[in-house]
């Protein structure tokens, strides 16, 4: 049997390199000392701030180029701990920063707290009075808006000084994930013995062409999870319990709006997206699993079909090189800038692709601000991996060009928007595919993997959303988040959906343990969010050429100096109605019309 190698035994052509954060191991271990001891640099401005406009100038320039340091020195324990979670050295170091930035938000904590003691009128003149204050006029703007929410001084530093207690939950999920679950290996159909980690269940079994194969892969999948459930339940109830808790602590209505509120989006636009997916893609996505039953030749469709192939036989792979040379093709119409900065990713390191014991699963892209993203895949020689590695990219070339053209608080939109950039790169490499082929074959398949992307964003991501939402009601009336109730809610929310197109076992309903997204507050639903915006930004393109190119560079240059409405409109997208929601909806049932009409 192939097994997965230690970290260790991975080709440093497969890794990332993080000399760009930090030459040597011991010079990050240096900075982690020293951004304790420099944090007075910033805290001898407490109890000055409303003194006069060119100490709050100083303090938020100070301040900035401190949390630079830090971002470094958090992001490279990070990056080590992702690669190798079962390494004890990654794990000690994950502890040290976590305690030290826990101390340096605390210390810290007085900032916020003395600008929201400042009377809005004192800001407006400050503003108008420093002019190199304009570039935190969006970040004080916000920090006014939180007035109504704070906290007394002292309470809102003792919560910074317990952040890394408040953070504990999602830490314990990730370690655990990484370093304790295991799973029997499965045989395929030619008796061969395989390999099983949560890795290669999401990124190959989950696809794979041979029911057998993925039937095992999931019950031996499903099997680890039941095992762990009782611990996981644990360890998300007590997440829920905090955000509950601090809900009505900040005086909030409910955990959804507090939530939200960073965020910057009405309950309506997050209604919106709920509500009309649940309502018209779910009579879509039901035509789509009927007829993936019907060409599959397969009694009942279940749970762990429903990312199977539609044509087995016609499953294209593709070398991690064979996909870069695509994707930067397809990123072309972007323009030289934008194509150079994905280059630079490929060439110089900037993705780690290699499957090893302790890796983290899924994908992500970091940005430090100063350097440049870093991404962390599993690559597995399918397509489908060029669209999550072409997702990625997406995130890097936003954040590059936000850093390039933005100072650190200015560099991050809201969540909302995240998705956006990324889920437009896979757009525009179906785009690319779709015009380089005559193939009704190979078009099919492409239109399979483009519905890919609408399955993962609209329906995987809207799914944990209706679970989280169902959660955190139950919460705030009281019923306790036990293993039993959350497998409920999440079976629940699949059959809702779904309906009688879906075989559904119990072990579907343990598929809450896969995402570590409910750690991130309401950021599931953003997904959608992100690619309807996508949609139609991608539908600008291949209309308008150049001009919509241009608006959308300039957005992403935009970083987040907008609110999310604002700042998608400037792309020429309006999403306080429920238009583009309805027209993405729209074409994903064109894409399935197709597929229909390719067997006739």
């Amino acid at each position: 049997m192939v097994t997965r190698p230690k970290r260790s035994e991975v080709p440093m052509e497969l890794t990332w390199d993080l000399y760009d954060l930090f030459p040597t191991y011991q010079a990050w271990e240096t900075e982690l000392e020293a951004i304790q001891q420099d944090v007075h640099k910033v805290t001898r401005f407490k109890g000055n701030l409303g003194e006069n406009a060119e100490t709050l100038d100083h303090c938020l320039t100070t301040f900035e180029d401190f949390q630079k340091r830090v971002i470094r020195v958090a992001v490279y324990a990070n990056l080590r701990s992702n690669a190798d979670g079962t390494n004890p050295i990654n794990q000690r170091d994950s502890s040290r920063v976590a305690k030290a930035i826990a101390l340096i938000n605390t210390e810290l904590a007085f900032i916020e707290s003395e600008l929201l003691d400042l009377p809005a009128h004192t800001i407006d003149l400050f503003l108008q009075e420093q002019r190199s204050l304009q570039p935190y006029l969006k970040m004080l703007k916000d920090v006014m808006e939180k007035k109504p929410y704070a906290l007394a001084p002292i309470v809102e530093k003792t919560i910074a000084a317990l952040s890394e207690i408040h953070d504990a939950p999602y830490m314990i999920y990730q370690r655990s994930k990484s370093s304790d679950l295991t799973f029997d290996s499965i045989t395929d159909d030619a008796g061969n013995e395989l390999p099983m980690s949560a890795a290669l269940y999401e990124d190959r079994y989950e696809l794979a062409a041979e029911e057998n194969t993925r039937r095992k892969a999931y019950k031996s999948f499903v099997r680890t999870l039941d095992q762990y459930k009782h611990t996981y339940a644990a360890v998300y109830a007590t997440e829920v319990t905090k955000q509950v808790t601090m809900a009505k602590l900040r005086n909030y209505s409910s955990v959804t709006e507090m939530l939200l509120h960073p965020q910057q989006v009405t309950f309506e636009m997050y209604e919106n997206q709920l509500q009309l997916l649940q309502q018209e893609l779910a009579p879509h996505m039901r035509r789509f699993a009927r007829l993936k039953q019907e060409k599959l030749g397969l009694p009942e469709l279940h749970y762990y079909d429903l990312k199977a192939p539609l044509d087995p036989d016609f499953n294209p792979v593709t070398t991690y090189a064979e996909a870069t040379s695509t994707i930067l093709d397809a990123l072309t119409i972007m323009g030289e800038e934008y194509r150079g900065i994905t280059k630079q990713a490929i060439d110089n390191r900037w993705v780690d692709l290699a499957d090893n014991v302790g890796k983290a699963t899924g994908a992500f892209c970091s940005s430090p601000y100063g350097v440049h993203p870093y991404i962390l895949i599993t690559w597995t020689d399918t397509m489908r991996g060029a669209f999550v590695l072409a997702h990625e990219l997406g995130h890097a070339g936003h954040f590059y060009l936000a850093g390039k053209n933005q100072s650190l608080l200015n560099t991050r939109p809201s969540t909302y928007f995240v998705e956006a950039p990324s889920t437009l790169n896979e757009l525009l490499l179906a785009n690319h595919l779709l015009g380089n082929t005559n193939d009704k074959r190979m078009k099919r398949w492409i239109i399979t993997q483009l519905l890919g992307t609408y399955y993962h964003n609209f329906v995987t991501h809207l799914l944990e959303a209706e679970f989280q939402k169902n959660v955190y009601q139950s919460a705030e009336t009281g019923t306790p988040l036990t293993a039993n109730v959350l497998s409920e809610l999440k079976r629940g929310a699949l059959k809702n959906f779904w309906q009688d197109t879906v075989t559904f076992d119990d072990g579907a309903g343990l598929t809450w343990m896969r995402q570590p997204h409910y750690y991130m507050g309401l950021y599931p639903y953003t997904y959608s969010a992100g690619l309807t915006v996508s949609t139609a930004v991608a539908k600008q393109i291949q209309e308008e050429g150049q001009p919509a190119v241009n608006r959308w560079l300039d957005v992403l240059k935009s970083g987040g100096t907008m609110k999310p409405l604002d700042l998608i409109q400037k792309a020429g997208v309006d999403m306080s109605k429920p238009d583009a929601i309805k027209d993405a909806v729209a074409f994903v049932g064109s894409l399935i019309d197709q597929l229909e009409e390719s067997y006739n």
